[in-house]
């Protein structure tokens, strides 16, 4: 019986992997390189990305470091001015918070994640957050998820994590806890094998843990 939810929240929460993405790529347009979406993908997967290309294209540290800058700029105004709702989340985060405790687990940085959720309602259904900044290794190594489990208090296989990426499922995995993969468009093509539940929305989470109860 699944007692307690720990979800990741790009992908999963909010639909901002591709506005990443996409701001890492006006980044590098601007030193003259192009970011492989494919490349990226892969990189993403071992916890690397955008920068990984860079030095292999030979960029010095200094120039990353700036276009770091520039890219951070980018992703918050996308995160300002482009639609990332993803339907149906708030009325499943409000059934499940009838019968689970839930926590968000995520890599964002913290002044991201505040950002997005300056004017949005789901953070009210979580009993705290994890962002970049509360572990010393992010996924997939499974400090996140351990340090989720243990701020929860629960067993191992009363938790089950949610999550939208393969470097997620990693760290879930590493961490001995359940995981289901919730589709998203960006990330689908990622492998998945280990996953113990494939989902095409989150609102397939609903019946899944309300079954289990």
């Amino acid at each position: 019986m699944k007692k307690y939810l720990l979800f990741d929240h790009d992908g999963v929460l909010v639909d901002t992997e591709f506005w990443y993405f996409k701001a890492g790529e006006r980044a590098l347009a601007e030193i003259g390189l192009t970011l492989d979406r494919q490349r990226y993908l892969r990189d993403m997967a071992q916890g690397r990305a955008t920068w990984v290309q860079a030095r292999a294209a030979g960029v010095d540290d200094r120039t990353i470091d700036r276009q770091r800058e520039a890219r951070d700029a980018y992703y918050q105004e996308y995160l300002r001015t482009e639609a990332i709702e993803i339907e149906g989340v708030l009325e499943t985060l409000a059934e499940l918070s009838r019968h689970v405790r839930m926590a968000i687990v995520t890599t964002s940085r913290r002044k991201d994640f505040d950002l997005i959720h300056e004017k949005r309602k789901i953070t009210s259904f979580m009993e705290f957050v994890l962002t970049l900044e509360d572990y010393e290794f992010s996924k997939p190594h499974p400090e996140p998820y351990l340090t989720g489990l243990h701020r929860l208090g629960g067993a191992r296989e009363e938790t089950l994590v949610v999550e939208d990426s393969a470097r997620g499922l990693a760290s879930a995995l590493a961490a001995g806890i359940d995981c289901a993969i919730v589709h998203n468009d960006f990330t689908g093509a990622q492998d998945f094998t280990g996953a113990r539940h494939r989902l095409k929305t989150l609102s397939e989470l609903r019946d899944l843990v309300l079954e289990s109860t």
